[in-house]
């Protein structure tokens, strides 16, 4: 029994632990530091002995690194240590070593030792002593040689191809020679990419001569189906035709010639237009078309013209001018076609001089297209129009023609009522910048 007793305070004379106490907090700072000294110690044993793989290396625990108990106790080590309240000490020999706060990493200080883990982007064991933070540290992992690729210059058409599919930037300048261009377009259109082709196509319409574009497309359909669509949408009417005619497509190209009517506004232009497509190349059924609606045409012209024309039924049914005026007044200005207001009440002398007459009266005029919504640019026009200065005045002030109304006092030279107006514009407006201008002119002569 005694030799028992013995044995036991034995086992814990020798332990590598020592119990807690409460001194331990009251000491942590200086444990530390001392401990800060000795693993910066420990950095330069390692250096050293870093290539020397002759020699075993052990742990602190007395156990060879790298065998299998130091490596479960390694891992026990690692997954405790969040779990465990107190700190525990290092001693080899008869020297004593401060515990520091382990890290929740995947690094351990046996592995240290062993100098592994040494590429720049990782914390040193003395930065990690001195941060009070929990923080996990990973590796930088280098790019896949694949990715590098992505940054050179030297992919062959298939590859260029694939890279256009996952909608990657890449430059075509590279392929200058004629075949290689050619196997690049070859290469998009097996891939069956209609985006991809459209972009190959773009680039060899601008680098190649249109002959030798047009010579190759013509053995590849696909590829000259896309073009063709191209060239219509973006509306490159020119290299379209060249393109049709290069192919000898004569009844394409009339048809692509006849939809320019299309864009075409004045009627009398698009009379003419019509008439030359008739000799086109068409088939004997669209020119027996085209010469209908050049035929309509031309009948639509001579109804606009002659029959259903405002002066035509003015003239035929004796209408007055006042009650032709005012009913083609307020029609136009319904539609909001202020340019023909101005052309209805337009007229021409016989030196070629032209003037604004109303039948009506201008007054007229301006109540009229007020009632219609008309700009003020509009209604300021016919205002200045109105001969007697108090209407116009009153036309002006009610309609919120500013610039009417400050002409008038400055012909009036009516200095006080063009102060008294100054009140009713916006401050710092253009108009008010107008009346001290118009003030501060010293050649004009005021009545007060």
């Amino acid at each position: 029994m005694s030799r028992a007793r013995a044995d036991e305070e034995e086992y814990w004379h020798s332990s590598k632990f020592r119990a807690f106490t409460f001194d331990d907090e009251d000491d942590e700072l200086s444990q530390l530091k001392e401990s800060k000294r000795a693993v910066n110690s420990l950095r330069d044993i390692v250096d050293d002995d870093d290539d020397d793989d002759d020699l075993e290396r052990v742990s602190w625990s007395g156990e060879p690194v790298g065998s299998i108990s130091w490596s479960i106790k390694e891992t026990a080590s690692s997954s405790t240590s969040s779990l465990e309240g107190q700190d525990s000490s290092l001693q080899k020999g008869s020297s004593s070593y401060a515990a520091f706060p382990k890290q929740v990493s995947s690094y351990s200080l046996s592995s240290l030792f062993k100098g592994r883990n040494r590429l720049p982007s990782f914390q040193s064991l003395s930065n990690a002593l001195s941060d009070t933070g929990v923080k996990n540290y990973a590796p930088e992992l280098r790019r896949p040689k694949a990715e590098y690729k992505d940054y050179s210059s030297d992919w062959s058409p298939k590859d260029t191809v694939k890279r256009m599919q996952r909608g990657k930037v890449c430059s075509l300048e590279r392929f200058r020679s004629l075949q290689d261009k050619l196997v690049l377009l070859d290469e998009a259109v097996a891939g069956h990419d209609g985006n991809v082709i459209t972009a190959v196509l773009i680039f060899l319409k601008r680098t190649l001569r249109r002959e030798i574009l047009f010579r190759e497309l013509e053995v590849r359909q696909v590829a000259l189906c896309h073009l063709i669509h191209f060239l219509k949408e973006t509306g490159e009417q020119k290299l379209l035709l060249d393109l049709l005619r290069f192919l000898d497509r004569t009844e394409e190209v009339a048809l692509s010639q006849y939809r320019e009517h299309l864009n075409i506004q004045d009627v009398e232009k698009r009379r003419e237009f019509l008439k030359g497509c008739i000799g086109l190349p068409f088939s004997a059924e669209d020119t027996s078309h085209i010469q209908d609606h050049y035929t309509l045409l031309e009948r639509q012209i001579i109804i606009e013209g002659t029959f259903s024309s405002p002066t035509n039924l003015k003239k035929t049914f004796k209408i007055p001018d006042k009650q032709y005026v005012l009913t083609a007044l307020a029609a136009r200005a319904k539609l909001r076609a202020w340019d023909d207001v101005d052309a209805l009440l337009t007229t021409k002398n016989w030196l070629g001089y032209t003037k604004k007459k109303a039948p009506i009266g201008f007054h007229r005029v301006v109540e009229i297209l007020q009632r219609n919504n008309a700009p003020v640019q509009v209604l300021q026009e016919y205002v200045r129009l109105v001969e007697d200065v108090e209407t116009r005045l009153n036309l002006a002030t009610k309609y919120k023609c500013h610039d009417v109304v400050i002409e008038t006092y400055r012909d009036l030279k009516d200095r006080i009522q063009l102060t008294a107006y100054k009140c009713k514009v916006e401050r710092g407006s253009a108009e008010e910048q107008n009346i001290n201008s118009i003030l501060n002119n010293t050649q004009i002569r005021w009545k007060n």
